[in-house]
């Protein structure tokens, strides 16, 4: 009944679209006083990084707290394949969504779906270019790019070569994260060499070794996630030579890295954290409660000193 209904309603915004892009008082979500038989559908980018399976792990939990049901979906990290994800979602009749996205801007159509029926959209860890998005839940991540550059230049002194291992192109993160570095990188540091690895530890190896044979003086690799330091550090280590490297995300992986003294630093995130606000703001909206546009999970620099 519910697809029935999702089908109809789209069908009449489409007669009413170029009016505006708010939609009629009938699409829009109602308040709800009771809260009972919620139905959450969860897209994430990829399971196959440990910290987007803790995040998830939050929402989960949080949800069962909560007595709400949960619909998981991986995207495998395929933007297309989340979109059309995201679509079945809405045709199962979910009552909020809570996305990860591959990439913010081709999630836009998908969360613009949404909008339209009055469905409402929370984003974790990465924005949506467009559409409706009652919050971000995320790090901040351009304070955490900064904080990364700050330990290279107190680490290796100012102007020591650099190089960065950076995300998915077109993804929040990647663009906060790199634009944080930069403002301290671009004055106290010499960046040298970067280039996209897309969060994958495989990638993050064999870009590693295409810079190292193209920039044999490279004394630091800043990595946007741990997942691809981690694969920059492997490809270092059959080098031989010395190059300290820093992460992002804090996954359990990477700070038992650090913890043995391999990995120099992750900037570490609370992924579960995360998950579980992202449950809360969802349950807030639903009930016609006012929420932050952005809330934000702290961060620390994690070091072998600090294990």
């Amino acid at each position: 009944m519910k697809k029935i209904i999702a089908v109809i309603m789209s069908l009449s915004l489409v007669v009413l679209a170029g009016c505006s892009l708010e939609p009629p008082s009938w699409a829009k979500p109602e308040k709800k006083d009771s809260l009972k038989d919620i139905k959450i559908g969860l897209s994430v980018s990829t399971l196959n990084n440990p910290f987007f399976v803790s995040l998830k792990e939050g929402v989960v939990n949080e949800a069962k707290k909560n007595h709400f049901k949960t619909i998981v979906v991986d995207a495998q990290n395929d933007a297309a394949k989340q979109v059309n994800d995201v679509e079945d979602l809405i045709q199962q009749g979910v009552d909020v969504l809570l996305i990860n996205p591959t990439d913010s801007s081709s999630i836009s159509a998908a969360v613009e779906s949404a909008n339209s029926i009055g469905i409402p959209v929370i984003t974790l860890d990465r924005s949506s270019d467009k559409g409706k998005v009652e919050a971000l839940v995320a790090s901040d991540n351009v304070k955490g790019g900064k904080m990364a550059a700050e330990y290279f230049v107190k680490q290796l002194g100012e102007g020591a070569k650099m190089a960065e291992l950076e995300g998915v192109p077109g993804a929040s993160a990647t663009r906060e994260r790199g634009k944080g570095f930069h403002l301290v990188a671009d004055k106290q540091l010499d960046v040298a060499a970067k280039q996209s690895a897309d969060f994958d530890r495989t990638k993050g190896l064999n870009v590693m070794e295409n810079i190292i044979q193209g920039n044999p003086d490279i004394k630091g690799v800043f990595a946007h996630n741990d997942e691809m330091a981690l694969g920059a550090l492997e490809a270092i280590n059959s080098s031989g030579k010395d190059i300290a490297v820093v992460g992002f995300d804090g996954n359990d992986d990477a700070l038992a890295s650090v913890k043995a003294g391999k990995l120099s630093a992750t900037v570490a995130q609370q992924p579960i954290l995360i998950g579980q606000l992202a449950v809360q703001a969802g349950k807030d909206v639903l009930k016609g409660k006012k929420v932050e546009k952005k809330i934000a999970a702290p961060l620390k620099l994690v070091t072998k000193s600090d294990k």
